[in-house]
């Protein structure tokens, strides 16, 4: 059976951690937006000033070398956010032909927040930055103001699970097709109409010829006692009759209050009933907040 989810939004109302994990880079100058445009799988040139979504950039073979939350601060300056275990080959291979164009790349050092609380949003400075996330529980992440934090950045690890957004680490860097963790149903993080850019064909091909076996699914299971984190990379046990048998990739996971919380991308066609375990904790399917089938 799946399970039921108390959202973390519900019970941290007021949530402030500061997002060490992740880095922001700049990327800036009069091609920043056509040399993205052909990079990434979002369609960059209908992002306007201000507005900001969770992207992807693929090698050739359409395997994903960083996932990033893009946003544009002007017309011809950007600014990525990308987990800091993706660097420094994420941004190598994000700014691998740029020798050919006007463009910039600067990591820049500030820090990073993750807020749940309205009270907090309405008091921050005019220069300060806020990306209120548009899909899953009310949050916005921020910069450019040092604020009070009340909470380890692992809640907000947390709140990704629940909303359904995916966690690329190194572990599954290259390994993985932006639809094998649900990306066309989330935000606007893959364009189908934008035209050509790196690992596009594959993109395509998983979409409109049914290449894609592989979804996203969040497991979610109770422990007792200590516990040591799964390795992100590694698989879960799925139940075959008497049998197990090993399945998945493990994209994260999150230990609060007793429950063990997963990202595994498996087959697609899985049944929500599905037994699954890991080092003997039983876990069950967690409904996602969006449907990858119809997207």
């Amino acid at each position: 059976m799946t399970c039921e989810c108390s959202k973390i939004s519900n019970s941290h109302p007021d949530l402030c951690v500061q997002l060490s994990q992740y880095r922001l880079i700049e990327i800036a100058g009069v091609d920043a937006e056509k040399y993205l445009q052909g990079q990434l799988t979002c369609d960059v040139a209908k992002l306007a000033e201000g507005e900001h979504t969770l992207t992807c950039h693929c090698d050739p073979k359409g395997k994903m070398s960083a996932l990033i939350r893009l946003y544009r601060q002007a017309a011809d300056k950007f600014v990525a956010m990308i987990h800091a275990d993706l660097l420094p080959e994420a941004l190598n291979q994000l700014k691998k032909y740029a020798v050919f164009s006007k463009v910039t790349f600067t990591e820049l050092d500030t820090p990073i927040y993750g807020v749940t609380s309205g009270e907090i949003l309405a008091k921050l400075g005019e220069n300060t930055t806020a990306l209120v996330i548009p899909q899953g529980q009310k949050r916005a992440i921020v910069w450019g103001e040092t604020l009070e934090t009340n909470a380890d950045s692992q809640l907000w690890d947390l709140i990704d699970i629940q909303d359904g957004i995916p966690m690329l680490l190194k572990a599954n860097q290259f390994e993985l097709i932006p639809q094998a963790t649900n990306l066309q149903a989330v935000e606007n993080a893959i364009s189908f109409t934008k035209g050509c850019y790196i690992g596009q064909e594959t993109v395509a091909r998983a979409k409109y010829r049914g290449a894609n076996k592989r979804a996203m699914f969040t497991l979610v299971g109770r422990f007792e006692g200590e516990l040591n984190l799964p390795e992100v990379g590694g698989s879960v046990e799925m139940q075959l009759g008497e049998n197990w048998r090993a399945t998945g990739t493990i994209l994260n996971s999150v230990a609060y209050q007793n429950k063990l919380w997963l990202q595994v991308v498996m087959n697609n066609d899985v049944e929500a009933d599905t037994a699954f375990r890991i080092n003997g904790i039983p876990l069950a399917i967690c409904d996602l907040p969006y449907s990858f089938k119809d997207a």
